[in-house]
């Protein structure tokens, strides 16, 4: 295996053991900018590099690097989730026809009034999807 110091690296920050997997996957989604992927797109990027991985290695994977902050999970409906390696706070557009999402900087939608959380709860953030159609 190659080494990848920088991938190994921010596994290793996180408390992830860099396996060979995780690697893969880690060089994928960081290596080029940020981006927004699907599993299934990640997992066929990963066999096209000869990585055999399962899909539900690749599900289980973005979910541990979400759970970590390395990525945050941006559910579009109901069954349909898209993994964005940026973490700072911004909103999306939703290409509905493409499929695809576009970051919004945080500052330039205003959100007026956030209802008080029940009881026992705070706020975490507020994530607006404005959705597109052609």
């Amino acid at each position: 295996m190659r080494h990848h110091p920088a991938a190994m690296d921010r596994l290793r920050t996180v408390g992830l053991r860099p396996t060979r997997q995780r690697l893969a996957l880690a060089r994928l989604l960081f290596d080029q900018g940020d981006r927004h992927i699907t599993a299934e797109m990640l997992h066929s990027e990963v066999m096209a590099t000869g990585v055999r991985v399962s899909l539900a290695t690749v599900y289980n994977t973005l979910h541990q690097f979400t759970e970590v902050g390395l990525l945050r999970e941006i559910v579009v409906e109901a069954g349909r989730s898209y993994f964005d390696t940026n973490t700072s706070a911004h909103h999306h557009f939703f290409h509905e026809s493409k499929g695809t999402l576009t970051d919004i900087p945080a500052d330039q939608i205003t959100v007026a009034a956030v209802p008080q959380a029940p009881e026992g709860t705070r706020v975490k953030s507020v994530d607006v999807i404005v959705r597109l159609e052609d």
